[in-house]
């Protein structure tokens, strides 16, 4: 929702103001041309040269209607604008040198544009997966894929073909114009005469479309957000028969960007109407001036062939230019947003590979640490947190659900810093040391395993890319993975499928210990991996993980409070504040308390 309001609040801006925001964040877009400077000059250079050849034929037709054959065509001298043989000699060369400088302009501005877009990409991608969990809690994937799709899209069409061609357009009626005044003063005169109206209505037209068109990517945006909620959550979809459902929240969504679209493509039709029916009669004005003006013997009618050639072509340039500008305003507003993305700011993370590890002993320390999050400003979640856990030791988290067991891991890992108080590591406050380095040296295994769409192979080696397969299958031999890999014909080459789903639940957290293995975390936090799991696949997680414990220091989120019995210390939580600490037998001593009454009641179910 915070996305929706930030986009309505910037439709609803002051024009001034969104233009000038706007043009600023559009011009940003050039500094990813600056490397590629002398190849982009080069390709103007082509254009003015394209340019200049194609109104260099008008005027070759209007010498050679006043032309007479002199000579035959192969003796014909090219310079002899005359004779007829020589001029149609000249026009075959200007088509040759047209189409050799213009496929010279393509491929260099496809070449700039494409290297361009390739770095926007990488840029784009590089910050959003910096961005703070916050971020990603405050957006949807659909939303965000989008940008990265979608606008890039865009963009890409805009900066391959229509910048170029535009500029192309730009420079034929500029040139053409001044030639022609060279032609005939008083027909530029009156051409030029029909112009402002023309203009004056462009921009009205320009601005109530480029509206349109970001609405429009808007709508597109929100349905493109469906289809990924509904693919990612299909089996909750189909176990709660609710495919129909999903087919109407999408067709609505669909239906509300087509009437957003439709109502573009109106606007644009009539804006593109309008000017193909102002540039014919401006034609017809001119003809019928030049008419007269040759009556009075100022024009001949070499003169106005000239002039209506290059009026034609330069009538053809000022009619694509609304089209063009059309979808180059679809390409700032796709700018604008992969530029607000870039705006966001995102954590002190860094992307190069680290040489030497970052040395820890693993001591934690939570000093009244308080937390709310960004959102929900109004609802605490942790309350004057306070306790440590020494370097190898065991510590366990466990009370009912929303007491803030997985808000402590999180802050562990730095997802989220502390509204209050401070959490300090080896002695050292969090913020002290460098992020990247930091998480390097701690691992975590969730309760619901995310596995990449690879092979086993590249997900165990996602703890540590570059390991080699040695020390790979090391690592799931201590994750109790290796006897199950090894029966896939394929063995540590089989895809796992998107999301792991060709594994079962086990193996996807055996999988997962085997990652962590590999990493060889200082600091091991377990979010309740074992609490989804059957009997026999509980055991071979559980000796994993406890082999996976020893000598480093690990936060274990339990749910089943058998699998904690031996941790150095349990914290129990009750709405955010650990009303209870100790080991297990001095707990569940304390028939009061509440770990022994969670205790009963997990011995009372089974």
């Amino acid at each position: 929702m915070a996305s929706r309001r930030s986009r309505t609040t910037t439709d609803d801006a002051p024009a001034a103001k969104l233009d000038k925001a706007t043009l600023r964040k559009t011009l940003r877009i050039f500094r990813y041309l600056r490397p590629h400077c002398p190849i982009f000059a080069f390709g103007l250079v082509c254009l003015l040269i394209t340019s200049l050849l194609s109104l260099a034929f008008p005027l070759l037709l209007g010498k050679l209607v006043n032309a007479e054959p002199l000579t035959s065509f192969w003796e014909a001298p090219i310079s002899d604008l005359n004779n007829i043989d020589s001029i149609a000699k000249l026009l075959l060369l200007v088509f040759a040198l047209q189409a050799f400088f213009g496929y010279l302009r393509i491929y260099t501005f496809g070449h700039v544009s494409e290297h361009a877009l390739a770095d926007i990409r990488k840029d784009t991608y590089s910050h959003l997966v910096r961005m703070p969990m916050l971020f990603f809690a405050q957006r949807r994937v659909g939303e965000l894929n989008s940008r990265l799709a979608a606008d890039v899209a865009l963009l890409q069409e805009g900066m391959t073909t229509v910048l170029a061609e535009f500029l192309r357009q730009f420079v034929t009626s500029g040139i053409g114009i001044t030639l022609l005044t060279y032609v005939s003063v008083e027909l530029t005169l009156t051409m030029l005469a029909t112009l402002p109206v023309v203009a004056l209505v462009a921009v009205f037209f320009g601005r109530y479309i480029r509206t349109l068109s970001k609405q429009m990517q808007d709508r597109i945006a929100d349905s493109s957000v469906i289809v990924e909620e509904t693919l990612q959550g299909i089996q909750n979809v189909k176990a709660f028969s609710n495919e129909g459902h999903e087919v109407g929240r999408y067709g609505r969504s669909v239906h509300a960007a087509l009437d957003v679209a439709l109502k573009a493509v109106r606007w644009r039709g009539a804006f593109i109407s309008f000017i193909i029916f102002a540039m014919f009669g401006v034609v017809v004005f001119i003809v019928w001036r030049a008419v007269h003006l040759r009556a009075e013997g100022l024009l001949d009618v070499g003169d106005i062939t000239a002039f209506i050639g290059l009026s034609i072509m330069i009538g053809a340039s000022i009619g694509s230019v609304p089209d063009l500008i059309t979808t180059l305003l679809k390409a700032i507003g796709a700018t604008e947003r992969l530029m607000d993305l870039q705006d966001e700011q995102p954590e002190a993370i860094t992307l190069e590979k680290r040489a030497d590890a970052l040395q820890l002993e693993g001591a934690i320390s939570f000093e009244h640490v308080a937390f709310h999050y960004a959102t929900r400003p109004d609802v605490p979640v942790l309350r004057d947190v306070n306790f440590t856990a020494q370097p190898g030791e065991r510590v366990a988290l466990v009370g009912p659900s929303g007491a803030g067991k997985s808000t402590i891991a999180s802050l562990v890992l730095r997802f989220y810093d502390p509204v209050e108080g401070r959490i300090t590591i080896d002695g050292r406050d969090v913020h002290s040391y460098d992020l990247t380095a930091l998480r390097d040296r701690m691992s975590i295994v969730p309760q619901e395993v995310l596995l990449f769409g690879g092979s086993i192979r590249e997900n165990i080696a996602y703890g540590r890319p570059g390991a080699t397969d040695a020390e790979i299958e090391a690592a799931a031999v201590q994750a109790n993975a290796h006897e199950f890999i090894e029966r896939f014909p394929e063995g540590y080459g089989t895809v796992v499928g998107e999301r792991g789903v060709q594994l079962s639940g086990g193996q996807r957290q055996r999988i997962a210990i085997a990652r962590a293995v590999l990493k060889d975390p200082a600091i091991l936090i377990l979010d309740e991996a074992t609490s989804a799991l059957d009997s026999e696949s509980e055991r071979l997680v559980q000796e994993a993980l406890d082999k996976l414990m020893v000598g480093r220091t690990s936060i274990v989120i339990a749910h089943r409070l058998s699998t904690i019995r031996s941790a150095n210390k349990i914290l129990v939580l009750e709405n955010g504040s650990v009303i209870e600490s100790g080991t297990h037998d001095e707990l569940i001593a304390d028939s009061e308390g509440l770990y022994h009454s969670l205790s009963r009641l997990q011995l009372d179910k089974t």
